[in-house]
């Protein structure tokens, strides 16, 4: 079906969200010879391909594996482990969706389908052929090759396992003792939560690895089942929700000689999270965390002894954030963290802050002979705010130079002498990928994506007393004189969630709803990432403090733009769909309906790493700063007001993160009460909703419920 035939909400779902077709997951090689991604073949194609661009000479784009190829027609079939591991990774794509190299970027491992290929990423490869499957046991999980290429560690079932790169002398290196164990795999609280999707790293010189051991039998079992599927068993899942027993995490080192292993040893009793973990020339580096995570050590290991040695310590009264690329070590061995200093989120490198408050550091893209390559947005000593803009700087003890320009959101990675800038504007769709040698473009990545057969067209603004940053979207025929327009709230609202980007596609959606007839608002309070540390860790122990922000965001906005205030709507997803619920059921006064989706009802019923950051142990705070928090507890609704509200409530019932019991206690609470509401329950569908069919009809069905409830229809 041509683009142009096609509505939005079809097009947004059939191209999951407009991702596919676009280059992503980029490396490139440290002599700047190759750029290495991953790319579907159509903006509509779900099946990923391992694509290089070579530089050297003329810059070309070659194919180096098709799944439908290397499959032969046949389709994909994903154990329950891969499964899983791509809810982690919130991973809706298929085919190739992620791959690992050697040092040299010369050989790449990948799964497809749960068998482990081998590709030669150099032009002309003297290997028998470009790409080869091993002949190993499955289902292959997260392959690896060693930094010499010579082989490639894989997890299955459990099992750490290593075979040569072309094929031989396949064998164990660690195997689970009981079936609550799994060797080289990430848990839960780590995969999920800490963004650390490893489970084991290689020695620079391939004569080791590292290795993580976890067994989850300490933690409690839950039964995710599906309803519409009563003959099918339910899953069993291990689950650490707040207060209760996580899975007990160790860390071994493994010499490929089989001469033993040995334990890497901490304070695992104070420091029970193991949360980065590095291996440089320097040797192996590891960040661990204490369970209130307000305390943390920086540990460099001796993989022959076990033995640690404490580099730095850091404590905080509220909390420690988690960083991406952070720590690492310079070449001559300098430690390279990440850090709140002086009101500021700054970069690092020994004692010494080489940023200032200016800035407020993301994340560490790259460590050079020279220089760091660092991710930041304006930090709180700003000239200007910058609203939505994220950029890339390069630092040394000299200065910082931004490598991006232009007003958009801009990522990077880089090897050698060439950065691949990935840059999103509010101007044109999509994501532009340039690779630039020295800081001059000689190539762009082709992107395949398909164009939106909307514009958004979003005012970005700081709202109210607290300058929240905020987006403003109106229907695209408005016109001044139209008069005020019913509004509709569209945050994430939360932690981690930046929903105010200077970026299109983050405005596609929004857009849209706009265009049905409301002045859309989306606003980031406290809590939500990329101004300051206070501004993030204003929640402690308040998530209702999000609720206020929104609420002073609608107030203040209204004196600038056309809003009706007697005509108030609120929807989101997850966190967003938690500030949905609490902002009908506590603030009836402001907001006239909502929509709660995959909403966290009862913060009790999630997971420790990220509930008791926020709120603490549930044991500690004796229950009343959960009960006030959450909009369930034993006794019923918590804190509701007086006033009614139409709420609609949705939630995928095989849902593992927030699962549908968040749901069915809310709805069982409104309907003891007396509060009329209406829940959609998705069958078969995960905290994502990639099904076609599901997340367009949701958009749908949103539209139909809120013109209903707000006397538009």
């Amino acid at each position: 079906m041509p683009t142009e035939h096609l509505s939005f909400p079809r097009q947004h779902a059939r191209t999951q969200r407009f991702t596919l077709g676009a280059p992503r997951a980029f490396t490139v090689a440290p002599d700047g010879s190759r750029v290495v991604f991953l790319r579907s073949a159509s903006g509509t194609e779900r099946a990923q391909a391992l694509w290089v661009l070579d530089l050297e000479g003329d810059p070309h784009e070659r194919p180096v594996a098709d799944p439908a190829a290397l499959l032969a027609g046949a389709g994909e079939q994903l154990s329950a482990a891969e499964r899983a591991r791509r809810e982690r990774s919130r991973e809706g794509g298929a085919g190739i969706v992620g791959y690992a190299v050697d040092e040299a970027v010369e050989t790449a491992a990948f799964t497809l389908s749960g068998r482990l290929y081998v590709a030669d990423l150099r032009p002309g490869g003297t290997s028998p052929a470009p790409v080869r499957q091993l002949d190993v046991p499955g289902p292959v999980i997260d392959p690896r090759p060693s930094p010499d290429g010579r082989y490639v560690a894989y997890t299955v079932r459990g099992a750490l396992r290593v075979v040569a790169a072309d094929g031989g002398g396949d064998r164990a290196v660690a195997e689970p003792e009981a079936e609550s164990v799994t060797y080289g795999l990430a848990e839960f609280a780590a995969a999920e939560e800490m963004d650390r999707s490893r489970g084991f790293w290689w020695a620079p010189d391939s004569s080791a690895l590292l290795v993580e051991r976890a067994d989850d039998a300490p933690v409690a079992r839950w039964w995710i089942a599906d309803p519409a599927r009563p003959a099918a068993e339910p899953a069993r899942v291990a689950y650490p929700s707040a207060g209760t027993p996580n899975a007990e995490v160790q860390l071994f080192a493994y010499p490929l000689d089989g001469s033993g292993r040995t334990e890497i040893g901490w304070d695992r009793k104070r420091y029970p999270y193991l949360a980065r973990v590095g291996w440089d020339a320097h040797g192996p580096l590891l960040l661990v965390q204490s369970r209130d995570q307000r305390g943390q050590l920086y540990l460099a290991a001796d993989p022959a002894t076990g033995e640690t040695r404490m580099v730095h310590a850091d404590e905080d009264p509220r909390w420690l954030d988690l960083h991406a690329g952070a720590p690492a070590r310079t070449p001559d061995g300098r430690l390279v963290r990440i850090t709140d200093e002086g009101g500021a989120r700054v970069l690092a490198v020994g004692d010494r802050p080489l940023t200032s408050d200016a800035f407020h550091v993301r994340g560490l893209l790259d460590v050079g002979a020279d220089d760091l390559l660092v991710q930041v947005s304006a930090g709180p000593g700003a000239e200007e705010p910058e609203t939505g803009e994220i950029h890339v700087l390069r630092v040394n003890e000299l200065g910082t130079e931004r490598v991006s320009t232009g007003a958009g959101v801009h990522g990077a990675v880089r090897g050698g002498p060439v950065t691949v800038l990935v840059s999103s504007t509010l101007e044109r769709p999509g994501q532009r990928a340039r690779v630039l040698r020295e800081g001059e473009e000689i190539a762009v990545v082709a992107s395949h994506a398909e164009s939106p057969v909307i514009a958004p067209r979003p005012t970005l603004t700081r709202a109210g007393k607290s300058k929240i940053p905020a987006a403003v979207l109106l229907p695209s025929g408005y016109r001044e004189g139209d008069g005020p327009l019913p509004v509709l709230l569209d945050p994430y609202g939360g932690p981690h969630g930046q929903r105010v980007l200077a970026a299109h596609n983050a405005h596609l959606t929004s857009q849209w709803f706009a265009d049905q007839g409301f002045a859309v608002i989306v606003a980031d309070g406290r809590g939500s990432p990329g101004h300051s540390p206070a501004w993030e860790k204003a929640i402690r122990h308040e998530f209702t403090a999000t609720l206020d922000d929104q609420v002073e965001a609608v107030h203040a906005l209204a004196e600038e733009f056309p809003l009706d205030l007697s005509r108030v709507s609120i929807r989101g997803w997850s966190y967003g769909g938690y500030l949905s619920a609490l902002a009908v059921l506590r603030r009836p006064d402001v907001f006239h309906a909502g929509i709660a989706g995959a909403p966290v009802t009862d913060w009790r019923l999630y997971d420790t790493h990220y509930t008791e950051r926020y709120l603490g142990d549930p044991a500690e705070a004796d229950g009343e700063v959960y009960a006030r928090n959450s909009l369930v507890t034993d006794e019923g609704l918590s804190a509701a007001a007086d006033q009614h509200r139409p709420l609609m409530i949705v939630h995928g019932l095989a849902d593992d993160n927030v699962v549908a019991a968040h749901t069915l206690r809310l709805s069982s609470a409104l309907l003891a009460a007396g509060r009329p509401h209406e829940v959609l329950p998705l069958s078969g569908v995960t905290h994502m909703t990639p099904q076609e069919q599901v997340a367009e009809n949701l958009l749908l069905l949103q539209v139909d419920f809120l013109k209903r409830s707000l006397g538009m229809a």
